[in-house]
């Protein structure tokens, strides 16, 4: 294939390019960034900003597949900035395929974009999007996955992919906070210690983009398809917490505030850090609260029916792989303070 990653410098999309490189794909990325790990994979970098249409056509030229991975994550931030890449981001790829006739696009959703706050135990793609969203994030993810689930016709194919919890060595996200906030004293459970969620590790995460890949077509059955992905092994939430700064030599959580706080404390600091215009990102936020104090698990019996998805790196051996990584980064050993 001739592939076109966005975001390809980023944790996901950095494993997806490792994929691609390695089984004689010619890759192409495009992020705001340079990136060394892709330069030492020879893959070309095009500099520029997703909302830039221009950026996203020059990118493309000469692909015949588009892996749309970039997004502006997190829970905290401006809805102009979230629409900006999220959605303005997302129509340009969509644009880019229909002038260069390419076929294919791979779209990395999330989970979110039908999270509802409550327990979500075992649902499948059947689930409805919500009517009212606690952050820009999954509101304009939502809104992404619908355009590119429209677009799916005969001119391009389409696929959305939504990955739970992605988690691994070079997670510079989701394990970077859990540990610097459980350093500073200020991570807390939330609600009953019972709850599940799925996660899914990097390569279950980047082996499931390349089958989707693989299997897409104009009239295949993955074509204009939403697939959730995960382990397949849901955990409780706070397991696998502790879990992680078990590996990073970090105390375990033990102390809790019931939901009904969480969610009240998160508003407040909402409230207060948009009255004083506060750009940094609370230390709770509603959506972050209703996240902690839910299960969220996922049928996958989708992907692996249509896209021969299975995770091979088991949450066990991928603990070990994060033991070993851990110590020699940099970022985890020395946090102080949450992003």
């Amino acid at each position: 294939m001739n592939a076109l990653v966005t975001g390809g410098g980023g944790f996901l999309g950095l494993a997806i390019v490792r994929r691609l490189v390695a089984r004689g794909d010619r890759v192409v990325s495009l992020s705001r960034n340079s990136h060394l790990d892709l330069e030492a994979l020879s893959v070309t970098q095009h500099h520029g900003d997703i909302a830039d249409p221009a950026a996203v056509l020059q990118a493309a030229a000469g692909c015949d597949i588009v892996f749309h991975v970039a997004a502006k994550a997190g829970v905290w931030g401006s809805y102009a900035d979230y629409y900006r890449a999220n959605v303005t981001g997302t129509q340009n790829v969509l644009e880019a395929c229909r002038r260069l006739g390419i076929r294919r696009l791979v779209y990395t959703s999330s989970p979110s974009v039908v999270f509802n706050g409550r327990d979500m135990e075992g649902v499948d793609e059947s689930v409805p999007y919500p009517d009212h969203y606690d952050a820009y994030y999954p509101q304009t993810k939502a809104a992404a996955e619908k355009l590119v689930l429209a677009a799916n016709g005969a001119d391009v194919a389409t696929v959305a992919l939504r990955p739970h919890l992605i988690w691994g060595p070079g997670d510079n996200h989701l394990i970077p906070r859990i540990i610097a906030r459980a350093r500073s004293g200020r991570l807390r459970r939330i609600g009953s210690a019972f709850k599940k969620i799925d996660t899914i590790y990097i390569d279950n995460a980047a082996d499931a983009h390349l089958l989707a890949a693989d299997r897409l077509h104009p009239g295949a059955a993955v074509a204009g398809r939403a697939y959730f992905l995960s382990q397949g092994e849901p955990v409780p939430t706070w397991d696998f917490i502790n879990r992680i700064l078990e590996v990073a030599g970090v105390a375990p959580v033990t102390r809790s505030i019931p939901a009904w706080a969480a969610y009240a404390a998160g508003w407040t600091l909402e409230t207060w850090y948009q009255l004083c215009r506060i750009r940094a990102e609370p230390p709770l936020t509603r959506f972050v609260a209703r996240e902690l104090a839910t299960s969220h698990w996922f049928d996958i019996s989708a992907a692996r029916r249509d896209l021969g998805y299975e995770p091979k790196v088991s949450i066990e051996e991928g603990m070990q792989r994060l033991a070993a990584w851990l110590p020699q980064n940099n970022k985890t050993r020395g946090l102080a303070r949450p992003r």
